[in-house]
């Protein structure tokens, strides 16, 4: 609630998201505790459900991705490099990129579809 709270405005200006944008979030515990759930139905009206296992439309795992394969370019000496690392990576992602991963959303979803909720291509 407070990394929402926080950073969704900030990060939805960043991106140019307009007010009728979708929200999606995944099915993990903190995202489906109850007051997280109250929340949402009063404060975030357009909400993308999501089957329980979709990692095909969870487009941060893309971004993971880009982290963990810059991350691996470095020699990490212990946690707190790591973390120094991943902050400097992560301020490297362009809007542009972090657009072209939103703007893919349609087609993920209509690959999901398309598959019956079986894995795809993403």
């Amino acid at each position: 609630m407070d990394i929402l709270s926080k950073n969704l405005k900030q990060s939805a200006h960043k991106l140019s998201l307009r007010s009728n944008s979708i929200f999606q979030q995944d099915n993990d515990l903190k995202h489906t505790a109850e007051i997280v759930k109250l929340r949402f139905l009063y404060k975030y009206q357009m909400r993308l459900y999501t089957p329980l296992q979709s990692p095909d439309l969870n487009v941060i795992e893309n971004l993971r991705s880009k982290l963990e394969i810059s991350a691996q370019k470095h020699s990490i000496r212990n946690k707190e490099h790591l973390k120094t690392v991943l902050q400097e990576e992560w301020a490297k992602l362009t809007p542009q990129q972090t657009q072209t991963l939103v703007n893919s959303i349609p087609c993920r979803l209509e690959a999901v579809l398309k598959s019956e909720g079986h894995a795809t291509k993403y």
